[in-house]
Order: C-alpha cells, then structure tokens, then sequence
C-alpha cells in the first residue's frame, strides 16, 4: 500500500508544529472525509434531520485549529486520536442536547464512552473492507492510510453506492435492514451492494491500495 497520505500528514505536521503558513489548514483538509464519515455513522436518523456530519466535523476542525496549540503529540497517528477525541466531544454535546434533553427513554442515555467506543468499532469495519485477510496484522500507520484512503474514495461514490456501503459495512447492518432504510426489496439491495462494492474496488485499485 501506499503511505503518501501518511507522508504528506507527518510533513503538514512538523510544518504546523514549526508554525509554516497553511500546513495546519491543508493537514485538517486530510481529516475532512474520514471525520464526516464517522460522524455520519453516529448520527441516527432522527439526529440527522436536526444536524448534520458536515456541521459536526466543521465544529471539530475549527476547534482543532483554535486549540492545535494544545496537542501534544508527535505523529499523524496521535493527531487523528486527538481530532476524534474533539469529533466525540461534539456528538456527545449534539447527544446530550438533542436526545437526552427530551427524557422520553432513560434507556437511550449515551456516555461519552459509549460514543467513543462505538467509534473505535466504525474505524474498525472502514478497516475491514479493504483488509486482506492474508496478510500480517496492519500497522497504526496502515492503517491510517488505509481509513483516509477509503472515506476519500467513499465520498467520491454515487449517494446509494455510498449509502449501501455504510449501511452494511460501517453501521453493520444486515441485508434486509439495510433495504428496510433505503425502501428497496432485500434483492435490490444486494445488487446494488455487489455493483457499489465493484466500483469501489476499482478506485481503490487505482490508489495502489489494494
């Protein structure tokens, strides 16, 4: 696989770690897709017709370039625990504003935790989709390649070829789930999962990544 992302990260980093000209904004740029496509996964669709990922992400990447000053650490993959650490901040806040506040469920109380943890799930899966099965366990720095890699190829898709895969892949849904939210029969569902993992394979392909 190809570790330019991860490249251009470390170099964006020390540059705005050195305080060089746009290097914070271009390496927040980097960060874009993956954070709204995690965020995205958090939201439920009640949630999602009050806010949106876009909005969530922009929160965090305007937090992120307020507060840079404030991360310490020294590689691309402790900066994008630290970016989440922010984007789970916000989708807890949205959480807490939007659901809890109406006390209907006590049941549907979310920590923090939870939220982060069912983040760490979501990355997994994103992972999982392209990982081969023979090879060695990934790297962190692999896998940071891998996760960025993806979400941009993942946000270039048509919206149901995008949709079907963050049904069944990032959200875990089953078949006859995943045509209950998009209102198509199970059948047409798992066509349009073979044809929009097709096209993602090739675009990936393309990448060198798989």
């Amino acid at each position: 696989m190809s570790n330019l992302i991860t490249s251009e990260a470390n170099q964006l980093l020390a540059g705005a770690q050195n305080g060089q000209g746009d290097c914070l904004g271009r390496l927040l740029q980097l960060y874009l897709n993956y954070l709204k496509l995690i965020a995205r996964t958090q939201l439920d669709q009640k949630l999602q017709a009050r806010t949106s990922a876009s909005d969530v992400v922009q929160d965090t990447l305007l937090e992120a370039h307020r507060d840079f000053s404030k991360f310490r650490g020294s590689c691309p993959e402790e900066f994008l625990a630290w970016l989440r650490k922010i984007l789970v901040n916000n989708l807890g806040h949205i959480i807490q504003r939007h659901v809890l506040a109406e006390k209907r469920d006590i049941r549907r109380e979310i920590s923090l935790d939870d939220v982060g943890a069912t983040l760490e799930r979501s990355t997994a899966r994103l992972v999982a989709i392209i990982a081969d099965p023979g090879l060695t366990p990934s790297t962190d720095a692999q896998n940071h390649e891998a996760s960025l890699l993806l979400a941009d190829e993942l946000a270039e898709l048509p919206d149901d070829y995008r949709e079907v895969i963050l049904l069944r892949h990032i959200e875990g849904l089953a078949f006859p789930e995943v045509a209950a939210r998009m209102e198509r029969s199970a059948g047409a569902v798992r066509m349009l999962w073979m044809r929009a993992i097709a096209q993602l394979r090739v675009r990936l392909e393309s990448r060198g990544v798989l």
